[in-house]
């Protein structure tokens, strides 16, 4: 970049939706990389222990709980990474105009989904944190385990409001807050 040309001053609602994706880019990083860590330290500790001496009686319910972290994280940085199902091939055949109104759309849709599967999910909770059920092995409450659910769903559901505030705030189409759409033309053909 030239060091005469210098990126226009951002809005207030740019500067917001930066510092959203900063904070919740943080949070998603942070607890894929330490929980994808502490998960294969866990499942290498458990077979070196059931080879050696006894299996760790509390591996598989800490490995499901790991999971699930990685799994309802993984569905916000998914759409963060714009690495969620889509009709790409649709909207690459759309003019830009059309197909950033349809990504909006889109997004407002499963922003509205992702709210009614964090109420879901809240409600399910709350119903899971009344029956005070523990866990076979390590004696925790198992609602410790579904309280990952409704923030995974919640931080989908920002990803897309982000998205809706990114191609209100852009020129260009983009498929989430960190992906702009581009069609990609493939060379086809011999030498």
């Amino acid at each position: 970049m030239n060091p005469l040309q210098q990126k226009p001053a951002r809005t207030r609602l740019q500067q917001f939706n930066h510092i959203i994706g900063v904070l919740v880019n943080g949070l998603e990083v942070s607890i894929l990389v330490s929980c994808v860590a502490a998960l294969a330290i866990l499942l290498m500790a458990n077979v070196f222990a059931r080879t050696f001496f006894q299996s760790l009686y509390f591996a598989e319910e800490v490995s499901m709980f790991l999971v699930m972290l990685i799994t309802f994280t993984g569905v916000s940085y998914g759409v963060r990474k714009a690495r969620h199902i889509r009709m790409g091939a649709f909207l690459d055949a759309m003019p830009p105009k059309m197909e950033k109104t349809f990504i909006m759309i889109i997004c407002l849709v499963s922003a509205v989904v992702m709210g009614i599967m964090c109420i879901s999910s809240w409600d399910y909770l709350m119903n899971a944190m009344s029956r005070e059920h523990m866990t076979p092995a390590l004696r925790v409450p198992k609602w410790t385990f579904y309280v990952i659910i409704p923030i995974g769903f919640g931080l989908a559901g920002i990803q897309y409001f982000r998205t809706i505030i990114k191609n209100f705030t852009e020129p260009d189409p983009w498929q989430s807050p960190d992906q702009q759409s581009e069609y990609e033309d493939e060379i086809t053909g011999g030498p």
